[in-house]
């Protein structure tokens, strides 16, 4: 792989960088799946039009459909900035998941209906996949979607669902013939979040914060519009994915962005009479929370070499999911260590530190070797893909 970006790379980096120093307050510390308060939500949704003036919301898409066609060196610094300056983009779950699957599956009428609004920020969407006994098994799933003339009637719970709470739009999977194998009877259905029938119920997490949701299913009435593809072949509607980057360089920028912020809180905040730097517990494990950032940098940017040579990556890309997954763990444990009781204190604590990240992060941090495919998963795929062992 070549570890430099190219001149244009470097100059589209700086427009990038320019854009966001201009837009988000100084102090803005924003987690895009906590949603935060209103206000908050409310810039998010402002911020992503912005986005999508410049085409940026969905800037890999075909120009046609309102992207860029960005290659894929320039998607991974666009993503790499935006993740370090924490930018928000209210449109990531439909630009990544329910997009491309209109863009390949559906009908021109669901083209013009749905697309526009993803790439203005103006949609925004959730995931019905999973359910409470369905998770890795996606494909036992229980939700139903019963025929009744130019509609589906669909019945079942699904859960884990972020930002159920804030979409106007949902994209989920129903079982249409419950006599079928489990993977041939599935069908891939869209629907708007106000339809009668569909609840939200916030689940609060750890960290007491309500970025996942169940949603509840009940008769709610579907048009057949609304099925993207053909029925029962919802299951391999749903593998679709565009050729976007892969690198999970948006978790490393993360990660570089935390530990730059620690790192400073230790060079300005004394303790026994000189900088917390200096205590040697404290430099060793900053030095190597340095190398492990690092180390995942260029993971990422393994995978996106391969995808701009033509490449397929395929444990590659797991390998860096399970990597990023426990850094984050590992960084906002050290960062607790580090803040010593400090690290404890939550924001809008007078007695915070770093804005209550830390703590907040320790907590959240939880969820990361889990949500978007488990560390289980990723080995499996690493060991069958990477070093050909057989499977289980």
């Amino acid at each position: 792989m070549d570890f430099r970006f190219t001149p244009e790379e470097e100059a589209f980096r700086q427009e990038v960088r320019r854009f966001l120093q201009s837009e988000l307050p100084p102090d803005w510390d924003y987690d895009p799946f906590e949603a935060g308060e209103d206000e908050t939500w409310e810039f998010a949704r402002a911020f992503t039009r912005k986005l999508g003036e410049r085409r940026w919301t969905a800037p890999a898409w075909p120009p046609e459909y309102g992207g860029l066609g960005l290659d894929f060196m320039r998607q991974v610094i666009l993503a790499e900035e935006m993740a370090y300056f924490r930018a928000p983009n209210t449109s990531q779950i439909g630009v990544t998941y329910a997009g491309p699957t209109i863009i390949v599956h559906g009908t021109e009428e669901q083209k013009r209906e749905l697309l526009p609004g993803i790439v203005s920020g103006d949609i925004v969407w959730c995931q019905g996949f999973s359910e409470p006994n369905s998770g890795s098994d996606l494909a036992s799933l229980q939700t139903t979607a019963v025929r009744d003339g130019d509609e589906y009637v669909v019945n079942g719970v699904k859960v884990w669902s972020s930002l159920a709470h804030r979409a106007n739009w949902c994209f989920f999977l129903a079982r249409t013939d419950p006599n079928a194998p489990k993977h041939k009877g599935i069908s891939f259905f869209v629907v708007p979040m106000d339809t009668p029938g569909i609840r939200v119920v916030p689940i609060i997490n750890m960290a007491g914060l309500k970025g996942f949701n169940q949603i509840f299913f009940e008769d709610v009435r579907v048009p057949v519009r609304y099925r993207v593809g053909e029925e029962n072949s919802g299951w391999y509607v749903a593998m679709t994915t565009l050729n976007f980057e892969r690198s999970n360089i948006a978790s490393a920028a993360g990660a570089k962005r935390t530990f730059d912020e620690l790192l400073r809180y230790c060079r300005e905040t004394e303790a026994n009479g000189g900088p917390l730097l200096r205590q040697p517990r404290v430099r060793h494990r900053l030095a190597e929370l340095a190398i492990e950032i690092e180390v995942g940098r260029y993971l990422s940017y393994r995978v996106a070499s391969i995808q701009a040579r033509g490449g397929v990556p395929l444990y590659e890309s797991s390998m860096a999911k399970v990597y990023h997954s426990e850094l984050n763990q590992r960084l906002y444990r050290s960062g607790a260590e580090v803040l010593g009781l400090y690290g404890q204190v939550r924001e809008g604590d007078r007695h915070a530190r770093l804005k209550g990240r830390i703590a907040r992060g320790y907590l959240t941090s939880v969820a990361s070797t889990i949500a978007a495919g488990t560390s289980e998963i990723q080995r499996n795929i690493i060991a069958e893909k990477g070093l050909g062992l057989p499977r289980p």
